[in-house]
């Protein structure tokens, strides 16, 4: 019992190490969403990736492996978000485990018999053993609990099947490794660009310039032509290359927050329920029925409460009552049952008897009461906890290291921490029979025990009706070719949200935006989107406007998006005409022409290109430092506006004093690039088809 709970506890991150090793390894996330062709595939393919179909009766229990370690690490409330980004993880996960699958078979990566034993039993085991079997306290691997767990695995199916999963992520994670090693070892950094980059970050550049700023040329006196737009197309067409289809969509809230009516009647309930409340015989009862939110009754530390609540708490004397008091959309009713001092963590020893395996309760009581005795009496507490115990810390002495309020079932936390150190005794909990040793007790701070009554503010069943009542007349109404102007004219405002994937759990705006995401994926430009969608605090109707495909998007598909930049790129033209003709002189003889001063700058290094007080202008500084000193510059085109300048001087740094060192840093930076573009260049010739958007 004691090593099935042990793997039980641990499991959450058996099945995922690889997962987190990929991920971490590759830089996956921005490199994988990878297409969104849904037409033609077979009812129940999430995706095909290099030929191989991945089908979801397959690929969903990783899904809920993943939400599973999201729930264990973040806990139970999983938003939208959040689990978009846990199934996007399996996906991720998915892809590595096709491609690099491949890709070691090609190179002959294998990890052999020895090995793997070696990295389980070994000097230098792997870091899925050490997480799973290293001691908390001491940081060392516990060779007792692990040489159990395998032991215990000949005869128990269930851990033998949990075994063979660790087995197969710790060989996956070696495999992961050679293959970055082989990439490592390819990388290589050159004197000259040690050299290069030393004096990129360390000679200094000191200049003035003179700038005009696109803005101080308004917008209407611009005219834009095809011309302009297709130049500036043509120039810039590598950055319109869509890695992934994206979408927009404009939309209109329908709020359901509630109205000043609602908040009357929820604070005449609370009211009620306050004066009730005072005088209730039974104050945890009460509050455990009439709460919304359930907040444990036991001894509660300072921080763990709304921060309206917990500044003033504290301050209370048992008997009190607080409230109701409003804040984050919720009233508060509190009692102060009982307040104390109370150590902040406790180190303890524990042996955990199962009723179900001594015959009953009454027999569990009887060994235990048996073997407190004895411990009393001199025996070894250790010795008997590696005999008796059917819990984590079997192998270990019973050792529980040393825990904080809150991490603990509340009938074994109310008795380490109401006790004293030394102290032996007996506890029933859910898990069974307990012999609790407090073997310290540190630190001293204030703990509370309440009574304690939420009562969140929400909208009517009135209230939402009407608003749906809105949402659906609307959505009756509207048509592609109007939705813009009708809302106007009903008095609604229309928000957007554009480049939107398939995958993603979010949009501006919307806290629960998967169904309108899918739904959007399965229409065409310019519908309605077929019904309403119901969001936390609003009803939603949505309109798509935008398809972007995945690829080179055409200019037609970002003319709206470049428009800002066309626009100053024409300006550029006409600021640089009138600087050429100021042009003839020094620096400041050209910008007395202009009717401005030249500002000066010091110390500019070329790895930092901000100008001071202004922005950073990578053409620019680029200019400066590529440029004769003492020579008017021809107008540079910025981010910003348009420059010219003279340099007045370089200071060049010394001697690089450690060469290897500045290749040893570089080669940290370019490794980690290296194995991201590795993993990219094997995606770009491979064929991904990403159904997801159907499922999820």
């Amino acid at each position: 019992m004691g090593v099935m709970t042990f793997m039980r506890t641990k499991m959450g991150y058996f099945l995922v190490g690889g997962i987190a090793v990929v991920l971490a390894l590759f830089v996956l996330e921005p490199l994988l969403q990878q297409g969104t062709a849904i037409f033609g595939a077979s009812r129940n393919s999430v995706g095909e990736i290099d030929g191989k179909e991945i089908k979801y009766e397959e690929f969903n229990p990783k899904v809920e492996q993943s939400l599973a370690q999201f729930r264990q690490q973040y806990g139970s409330n999983i938003n939208p978000q959040m689990q978009a980004m846990a199934i996007d993880n399996a996906w991720q996960a998915e892809v590595g485990e096709v491609l690099l699958g491949k890709e070691y078979a090609r190179l002959g990566l294998i990890v052999s018999g020895d090995e793997l034993y070696d990295l389980i039993n070994g000097e230098r085991p792997s870091q899925l053993i050490l997480q799973n079997f290293s001691d908390q306290q001491t940081g060392q691997i516990d060779r007792n609990g692990l040489m159990s767990s395998l032991k215990a695995r000949e005869s128990n199916p269930e851990l033998k099947a949990k075994w063979l999963q660790l087995e197969e992520q710790i060989e996956k994670q070696a495999l992961q490794q050679k293959y970055a090693n082989l990439i490592r070892n390819s990388v290589y950094v050159s004197t000259l660009e040690a050299t290069d980059e030393y004096n990129n970050r360390n000679k200094l550049a000191s200049f003035k310039y003179v700038n005009l700023d696109y803005s101080s040329i308004l917008d209407a006196a611009v005219k834009i032509s095809d011309e302009d737009y297709q130049a500036y197309y043509d120039a810039n067409k590598k950055r319109f290359d869509n890695p992934t289809e994206t979408r927009g969509f404009e939309y209109v809230s329908f709020s359901i927050k509630p109205t000043k009516a609602d908040t009357a009647v929820v604070k005449t309930q609370v009211d009620k329920l306050a004066a009730d409340f005072r005088t209730t015989p039974n104050d945890s009862l009460f509050a455990a029925n009439n709460s919304d939110v359930k907040v444990p009754y036991t001894y509660i530390s300072k921080g763990k409460l709304d921060p309206a609540v917990d500044s003033v708490i504290f301050n209370y004397p048992a008997g009190s009552f607080y409230g109701p008091v409003f804040s984050g959309n919720s009233y508060k009713l509190i009692k102060v049952v009982d307040s104390r001092f109370s150590p902040d963590s406790v180190k303890a020893s524990n042996i955990l008897l199962d009723p179900s395996k001594l015959g009953g309760e009454a027999n569990a009581y009887k060994l235990a009461d048996s073997l407190k005795k004895a411990i009393q009496g001199g025996a070894s507490f250790a010795a008997f906890a590696d005999t008796y115990n059917t819990d984590a810390s079997k192998g270990k002495g019973g050792d529980l290291g040393t825990f904080a309020r809150g991490t603990m079932v509340p009938e074994f936390e109310n008795a380490a921490f109401n006790g004293n150190t030394g102290d032996l005794k007996i506890i029933k909990s859910q898990f069974g029979i307990h012999i609790l040793k407090i073997e310290k007790q540190v630190g001293s701070s204030k703990v509370v025990k309440l009574a304690y009554i939420e009562k969140s503010l929400a909208p009517s069943e009135k209230t939402r009706q009407t608003a749906y009542k809105k949402a659906t007349a609307f959505l009756a109404d509207v048509k592609g070719d109007n939705f813009k102007d009708l809302a106007q004219k009903s008095g609604y405002t229309v928000a957007l949200a554009d480049k939107v994937t398939a995958t993603q759990g979010f949009a501006p705006g919307l806290d629960n935006p998967r169904p309108l995401i899918k739904d959007a994926y399965a229409a065409d430009k310019g519908d309605v989107l077929p019904t309403v969608y119901s969001m936390d605090n609003a009803y939603v109707v949505a309109h798509l406007t935008d398809v972007m495909p995945k690829g080179q998007l055409t200019l037609a598909d970002v003319k709206k998006q470049i428009q800002p930049m066309v626009m100053n790129a024409v300006k550029a033209k006409m600021l640089t005409e009138k600087l050429n003709k100021a042009l003839g002189g020094s620096i400041d003889q050209v910008a007395a022409k202009l009717g401005k001063t030249a500002m000066p700058v010091q110390n500019m290094v070329f790895a930092n290109p901000i100008i001071p007080g202004l922005a950073q202008e990578n053409k620019v500084v680029g200019a400066v430092f590529g440029s004769q000193v003492g020579k008017v510059s021809k107008p540079i085109e910025g981010d910003k506006g348009v420059y010219v300048f003279t340099v007045q001087g370089f200071t060049n740094p010394a001697p690089m004093a450690n060469t290897f060192k500045q290749k040893e840093t570089m080669i940290l930076g370019v490794t980690q690039r290296s194995l991201g573009a590795a993993f990219q260049a094997l995606q770009e010739k491979t064929e991904i088809k990403d159904n997801r958007v159907k499922f999820y």
